[in-house]
């Protein structure tokens, strides 16, 4: 516990002398960054294999490749997002310049997710490193093998004082949030994201929190269903369900409710989810299996619901007949279950959406227009798609973030950035001239004149 005051007065220390501000050292910080993960490249392939049985081709596709494209995007944006920006001055400062001076919020405390968990804590750390921060990164402590890599390749390579990784539970975390830091990143759940909001509070430490949600996705009857379909099942059954925006539930209009469960369980049954295919993931530990578990109503099940708790797995299951009364309406599911609930009038379903806590995502499978349009302005969410889901992710251009509950503030690409960068003020006026409006004596006629500049 000495030890993590001892590396946030060292980093605090190091800020202040200003060695993180010039742009050529945060272009190599993070080029280092990236040739250090290349490096390690196959250690943390291996290591999250271990914690989770992920394959090479997870682990590269939907985590490490999204890792090198924001380095890059970040490298090759840096001189932009770090520029001076000129602003209009009004007539009340004539003469004058106003500009507006990017500075970084200083030494950061980033908090990382299980599920992807290289993506979800170097993902946030780029931006950091970008915007001139100094970073202390503590992994989530449930994939024991990756948190052990992280802290290794990190910790070997980056000087204390610049980047640390801290690794252990919740008595580590509950001593970093006693600490004061400029910025506070958070990814996790939603009970969590509260304490962490709620430490912050004491010190007014702004906050970034990436949290989740009950994320819906709508099956029109205007859709193609074929398309949809496959768009869906790879975004519901990635990474074994454990994604944060992943569809959560189905609604489905009664009319093609048939022709989609028909098209579902076709497209499941097409598509090998094994350990051994490279194509499934375990689940986390026993306590998530069995949380999972229990939300599953024998009753309601059209498909699948076989669990092999000696290997954390739990078989892609569908539930149909579903209400939100049901116990796996009540929390977020996090696993391979897919309710699915039918309705009638989109109206009605849009109003269930609304009634309840604004979800990270929604994704709307149709081809009218009206449709698409309707759900998007009705509907309050972080982010989402039309015909497709969790791509959105994947594009640094979308601002990534929730809405409500289900998160504050978003990063990615430039919002990455500006997220970790206080944007600095500044009015710049000359001394050869002054207006003697605003100083007294008070008269009516500065009065006058100043309601006609005002006016």
């Amino acid at each position: 516990m000495e030890n993590i005051e001892n590396i946030v007065t060292n980093q605090r220390a190091y800020f202040l002398s200003e060695a993180t501000k010039p742009i050529d050292f945060r272009v190599r910080q993070l080029k280092k960054l990236k040739n250090v993960l290349k490096a390690h490249e196959q250690e943390m392939i291996e290591g999250i294999a271990l914690d989770f049985k992920k394959s090479e081709f997870d682990t590269y596709v939907n985590e490490l490749s999204l890792l090198y494209s924001d380095i890059d995007e970040a490298i090759s944006k840096i001189k932009c997002w770090t520029k001076v920006k000129r602003v209009s001055t009004n007539l009340v400062n004539f003469p004058a310049k106003s500009y507006i001076i990017p500075e970084p919020m200083g030494v950061s405390l980033i908090i990382g997710a299980w599920n992807y968990p290289y993506q979800l804590s170097f993902a946030p750390m780029i931006p950091a490193i970008a915007a001139g921060c100094t970073v202390v990164l503590k992994p989530s402590e449930l994939p024991a093998n990756t948190s052990r890599i992280m802290a290794k390749i990190i910790n070997e390579n980056f000087a204390s004082q610049y980047i640390a990784v801290i690794e252990g539970g919740i008595p580590e975390t509950k001593e970093l949030l006693e600490q004061k830091f400029d910025k506070i990143f958070f990814t996790g759940s939603v009970p969590v994201g509260r304490i962490v909001y709620q430490a912050a509070a004491k010190h007014l430490t702004p906050v970034t929190l990436e949290l989740g949600g009950k994320s819906p996705a709508f099956i029109t009857e205007k859709c193609n269903m074929k398309m949809a379909v496959k768009r869906l099942v790879w975004a519901k059954f990635l990474n074994s369900g454990q994604t944060c925006i992943a569809p959560d539930y189905i609604l489905v209009h009664r009319s093609v409710k048939q022709q989609f469960l028909d098209t579902l369980l076709a497209e499941i049954k097409a598509n090998e989810f094994s350990f051994e295919a490279g194509t499934y993931v375990q689940i986390i530990n026993d306590r998530n299996l069995e949380r999972i578990a229990g939300l599953i109503d024998p009753a309601k099940v059209y498909y699948g619901g076989k669990i092999d708790r000696e290997n954390r797995y739990i078989e892609p299951t569908i539930m149909t007949n579903v209400d939100f009364n049901d116990k796996v309406m009540q929390e977020e599911i996090f696993g391979p279950i897919l309710p699915v609930i039918e309705y009638d009038n989109l109206s009605h379903a849009i109003g269930w959406v609304k009634e309840r806590p604004r979800p990270l995502s929604c994704y709307v499978y149709t081809e009218d227009k009206t449709i698409k349009n309707r759900v998007l302005k009705e509907v309050s969410f972080g982010g989402g798609a039309v015909n497709d889901s969790v791509m959105h992710i994947t594009n640094p251009h979308l601002p990534f973030g929730g809405a409500g509950e289900s998160g504050i503030g978003s990063y990615h690409g430039d919002t990455g950035f500006k997220a970790f960068t206080h944007y600095k003020s500044i009015l710049d006026k000359p001394t050869w001239i002054e207006f003697n409006l605003k100083y007294y004596p008070h008269t009516p006629f500065k009065l006058k004149w100043i309601k006609k500049l005002l006016s």
